[in-house]
């Protein structure tokens, strides 16, 4: 071995010590610097809306769905059959209780009454003739007896001959809304076939159920509000008439009966409807968009707005703070916050997935979710 191979190999060792010395420096001195710059920017801020929280009034209601039927529907026959001599009305006509819908062929009937009205005339005079006849004992009372219970029976044959005739008229039973004929004129009628059918419309029925859990809540009288998507944009006044006083075995529902003035005969029997019925007196409700709430396993969330004064520029420096909420009832977009909010806090409404507790924000409220207490789905 020569004499200078240790000194080499210390050289080398030194050499790359150093190297690696130089690159670990390296390393250390970029990210010390990355840090720094990090540091220095801090976390950009992000984009939201928001909205301030204000109270507002809210009138406690339950929300039922239901029915609405006439209150009184029938589907007009005749009790015997006839040809079809005489047609009254007209599809969808308006008729009053009495009026004369159709006739049926009667001329026989006629022709036999007529018979039987001669017949109690003729027992009418020989009734006159033998009373005479009594007073001077020339006829017996049993003879008078007898005259008298002929005339009541033909008077009675006449009553039902006109009964038999009026069998063969169709009347309105009550007032109402006609539907589309189902007969012409001509045809044989047999009993029991379906005419046309009659629908009261004013007032109108709404037949709806409610949970054992609220009845309570429901009264005989209490005002309700209804409205259906057939008439959109115009809502109906009514107020409770009956209650079930038994409740369903199999679903434990009770089925109510509101009442609601029809004058114009715009609401239809069969159309769904939903009904609103007040609870109570209103109450103050802090209020938030749906959007603004996370609906979280643990508890529901918001983000608060806070105001951490100016940052280097003069502008606002604003951050988020995540706190937990109970919620309440909701009406349309709204949901009542019962406790975590105060009056006047800013609350964010969009923007809450890319925030943390703590993070940056900067405001543009140039869009906002929906914050309707009565959203409407309209036909696009």
């Amino acid at each position: 071995m020569k004499k200078g191979t240790p000194i080499r190999m210390i050289v080398m060792l030194l050499l790359v010590a150093l190297v690696f010395g130089g690159i670990y420096g390296f390393q250390q001195f970029r990210d010390q610097m990355i840090a720094k710059a990090i540091h220095g920017k801090g976390i950009p801020p992000q984009a939201v809306s928001t909205v301030v929280v204000e109270p507002s009034t809210w009138q406690p209601k339950v929300t039922v769905i239901g029915t609405l039927t006439a209150s009184q529907s029938t589907e007009l026959t005749t009790e015997v059959s006839g040809l079809i001599t005489q047609i009254h009305f007209k599809s969808g006509e308006t008729v009053k209780a009495g009026d004369k819908l159709i006739e049926l062929n009667d001329a026989p009937l006629k022709a036999q009454l007529a018979q039987l009205k001669a017949s109690a005339e003729l027992a009418r005079q020989n009734l006159t003739r033998d009373r005479a006849q009594r007073k001077i004992n020339a006829v017996s009372q049993a003879v008078v007896d007898s005259d008298l219970s002929t005339l009541k029976g033909t008077e009675a044959l006449v009553r039902q001959q006109e009964a038999l005739i009026d069998q063969k008229i169709l009347r309105a039973p009550f007032s109402g809304k006609l539907g589309i004929r189902k007969i012409n004129l001509g045809e044989y009628l047999s009993a029991g076939t379906p005419v046309v059918s009659l629908q009261k419309l004013d007032p109108m029925y709404l037949d709806f159920t409610i949970p054992q859990t609220e009845l309570s809540l429901i009264k005989i009288g209490k005002q309700i509000s209804i409205r259906t998507n057939a008439l959109a944009d115009q809502t109906f006044k009514g107020k409770i008439t009956a209650i079930e006083p038994q409740a369903d075995i199999s679903t434990r529902n009770l089925t109510v009966r509101a009442q609601i003035a029809n004058p114009e005969g715009h609401l239809l029997p069969g159309l769904f409807a939903t009904a609103e019925v007040d609870q109570g007196e209103p109450r103050q409700y802090l209020t938030l968009p749906n959007a603004a709430i996370a609906f979280n396993p643990y508890g529901s969330t918001v983000f608060i707005v806070k105001n951490e004064g100016k940052d280097d520029q003069g502008k606002p420096k604003l951050t988020v703070e995540q706190r937990v909420v109970t919620t309440g009832p909701t009406r349309g977009d709204q949901i009542a916050v019962l406790t975590g909010l105060k009056a006047g806090e800013t609350v964010v409404t969009a923007g809450q997935l890319k925030l943390r507790n703590g993070a940056p924000v900067f405001i543009n409220n140039a869009v906002q979710p929906s914050n309707n207490p009565h959203p409407e789905v309209k036909d696009q």
